[in-house]
């Protein structure tokens, strides 16, 4: 073998060396590529059948910011708010469907969003002696869901959350004037128990309880006044009898 042939078949090994050398480069140090869409669709769908809710979230967030026109992703946001719902992250929730609902206001499963945005809203909100002023959103998204899409099946249901929020909204008042009747503060409850009556006679067992506590409230409360403080009171007492 000359040299020439020598230099020739040199020449070609540290070029073939080359070449397999930067595929190994290339696999062991270069990030991998990304997953599609349809990956990451498909495992944030797998990571809530295993009720692995974090992970499900991770899955859908990735594809909501790496692929915002997939056909992949409204689906996708929808499957975010499901997996926060799932996790009791209800305010991260209400947000990501809210996000759907701006982005796709007229796509098939508005009315499920929307249904799910007033419950969230609603299950943030479960502890009776913190204020409820929310529950006023949920029932205009319920109100929303129950006149533009009555025949769904969340169309259907609407009605019933209404009188669930109306509810919550009532004994939340029923119990600061309960607190106030134990602490003998008789004015302040009578006037509390009042409001109920006034603003929740669509609830009859809840109506029928402030009323008659606004009578005893009225009756200690009167203990409590002056002659002329009394004559004041009296006046809004008969308005609020003849009202009713």
């Amino acid at each position: 073998m000359t040299r020439t042939t020598i230099a020739r078949a040199f020449c070609l090994a540290l070029l073939l060396f080359g070449l397999s050398g930067c595929g190994f480069i290339d696999y062991y140090f270069l990030p991998p590529p990304d997953d599609t869409a349809q990956e990451l669709w498909e495992a944030g769908r797998e990571a809530m059948k295993e009720k692995k809710y974090t992970e499900a979230q991770e899955y859908f967030l990735k594809l909501k910011d790496r692929y915002p026109f997939s056909p992949y992703t409204p689906d996708g946001i929808v499957g975010l708010g499901d997996a926060y719902f799932m996790d009791d992250k209800f305010l991260q929730a209400a947000d990501a469907y809210k996000e759907f609902e701006a982005l796709h206001p007229r796509h098939e499963q508005i009315p499920y969003v929307l249904y799910q945005i007033g419950v969230s809203i609603f299950r943030r909100l479960d502890s009776i002696d913190l204020p409820q002023d929310g529950l006023n959103e949920s029932i205009q998204y319920f109100t929303v869901l129950k006149d533009a899409y009555p025949n769904s099946q969340w169309g259907k249901d609407a009605p019933n959350w209404i009188v669930k929020c109306r509810t919550r909204m009532a004994q939340h008042e029923i119990f600061i004037a309960d607190f106030y009747w134990n602490s003998s503060r008789y004015g302040a409850a009578w006037k509390r128990y009042m409001y109920v009556a006034e603003n929740f006679k669509d609830l009859p067992e809840i109506f029928k309880y402030a009323k008659e506590r606004a009578q005893v409230s009225y009756l200690e409360y009167q203990k409590t006044l002056s002659e002329n403080e009394r004559r004041d009171a009296e006046g809004t007492w008969h308005k609020f009898l003849k009202w009713l």
